[in-house]
């Protein structure tokens, strides 16, 4: 199973060029059951990971282009009447997806943005008084531009804290963009490629990473740097329970990538950046996110052992 899900990754850097570690990333953020947040400025391939991703591993794929004018309704569906048997049928919106890419979020309204929060934290959706599963597996990709960029919405921290993890993909390198450029079109690759992986893998591979092991010692380990970054007078607050969790569940899911059924330090001290760094704010910062800078520094102050 380990071997195909490598298969899957490797297939994703081919068309996704020089970002392996983001895609691990996001192949773990997967693994581990969380939504991932991509924030980037535009062109810098967000949109051909999630696709990418959506076809090597075999998901139904649905995108939202998030705009100012999108409403609740576009996302989750409504109900149309029938004249022909008098009743109401519901058509269900693109959230009833197995990887949903939430293209530019932030440029939707806070009352459009909030459709998502019960289907990213309990896999269902209640509309029109009814409630309604979502499919299993159930993958959110956001991608939104930068806040200081013209017509974008700040995500509320309630909805930050909704995404396991925040990547940023950054410029291709020279040797990566030259490849680019003298290559197949990304469209072309993605069209020709297949899934590898099946449905029913990837879900045993999901409940296989639950059960990867943790110890005392290592809980341990993820308390401190918790604590660290609530304690931390250079932050306005902490990282919540939830954000304990994700950082744990992330660590399992790199762990089992790696090969083992144990959770190590350095495991931790990877996934700790993509996951903590969107929830927290800096003090007297109005646009607000946590510094890589403090992270980096928590994760260098705070012991393993």
């Amino acid at each position: 199973m380990r071997n195909q899900l490598e298969a899957c990754i490797h297939a994703v850097n081919q068309v996704v060029l020089g970002k392996e570690q983001a895609v691990r990333l996001a192949m773990t953020c997967l693994l581990a059951r969380g939504h991932l947040l991509i924030e980037d400025l535009p062109g810098m391939g967000k949109t051909t990971l999630s696709h990418t991703l959506a076809q090597v591993l075999g998901l139904d794929y649905q995108r939202i282009q998030f705009t100012s004018d999108v409403l609740p309704g576009d996302i989750l569906g409504h109900s149309v009447f029938d004249r022909d048997t008098g009743q109401f049928v519901f058509h269900p919106g693109p959230v009833f997806a197995e990887l949903l890419l939430a293209d530019e979020i932030n440029r939707a309204t806070p009352k459009s943005q909030s459709a998502l929060l019960e289907a990213m934290e309990e896999g269902q959706v209640t509309i029109e008084g009814a409630t309604r599963p979502l499919p299993e597996p159930f993958f959110v990709i956001a991608t939104q531009n930068p806040v200081s960029q013209g017509g974008t919405f700040s995500l509320p921290e309630s909805q930050l804290d909704r995404f396991l993890m925040r990547l940023s993909l950054g410029y291709p390198s020279i040797s990566a963009e030259r490849e680019l450029l003298q290559g197949t079109t990304r469209r072309h690759m993605l069209s020709n490629l297949k899934p590898l992986i099946e449905r029913a893998d990837l879900f045993a591979a999901q409940q296989q990473v639950s059960a990867i092991r943790a110890s005392d010692t290592l809980i341990n380990y993820i308390l401190r740097l918790v604590e660290a970054t609530r304690i931390d007078a250079q932050l306005a607050f902490g990282l919540s329970p939830r954000g304990s969790l994700a950082l744990l569940a992330a660590a399992k899911a790199w762990a089992f990538l790696a090969g083992r059924d144990y959770v190590i330090p350095e495991d931790v001290q990877v996934v700790f950046p993509a996951v903590a760094e969107h929830r927290l704010r800096e003090q007297n910062s109005p646009s607000g996110l946590g510094s890589a800078a403090i992270v980096k520094r928590l994760l260098a102050d705070v012991p393993a052992l």
